[in-house]
């Protein structure tokens, strides 16, 4: 039982530092962490379409539809129509959304970065697996990715 308790202290203390973030970000750039990603995703992967986009980031088609009109509205990406199959809409960044993220704060806490830094590659990479591995044990069995908040906080990707 004791184990369990510390589980639970251990996920709830990440998902407090990661709200605390969230705010800040909010404060500073007006932009949540997901909506970064996403754009951060676009611009990685060039132009994107909004199913590969939702798979990359884990957020269902809904949600990032959702988002990807918040941002479109606020004139940071923009819907093109694919010109070899007309069913197929991409998402590309305007020069207002490239702007903005190169002058946007990191996803994560620049204090946190400079000390994960810090750790030697085995560790970085030791601690990248766990938080993935526990991240599937909380979504293994369930139909689709369940988001807890209308805009997740944040996602562990794939280490650059």
């Amino acid at each position: 039982m004791h184990m369990m308790h510390d589980l639970y202290l251990a996920l709830r203390r990440l998902q407090r530092a990661s709200e605390i973030h969230a705010k800040r970000l909010g404060r500073k750039s007006g932009l949540t962490p997901i909506q970064l990603l996403i754009m951060h995703g676009i611009q990685a992967r060039g132009e994107s379409t909004l199913g590969d986009l939702a798979r990359s980031v884990s957020v269902s088609q809904a949600t990032l539809s959702t988002i990807v009109d918040r941002l479109e509205r606020r004139g940071l990406l923009e819907r093109i129509r694919s010109q070899s199959d007309k069913r197929k809409v991409h998402l590309a960044l305007t020069e207002e959304g490239s702007a903005a993220i190169q002058a946007e704060p990191a996803l994560l806490p620049a204090e946190f970065l400079g000390r994960y830094g810090q750790l030697p590659d085995w560790e970085q990479l030791m601690l990248l697996a766990s938080l993935q591995r526990v991240a599937g044990l909380l979504e293994e069995g369930q139909q689709g990715v369940v988001e807890l908040f209308d805009e997740p906080l944040a996602v562990v990707g794939n280490r650059s």
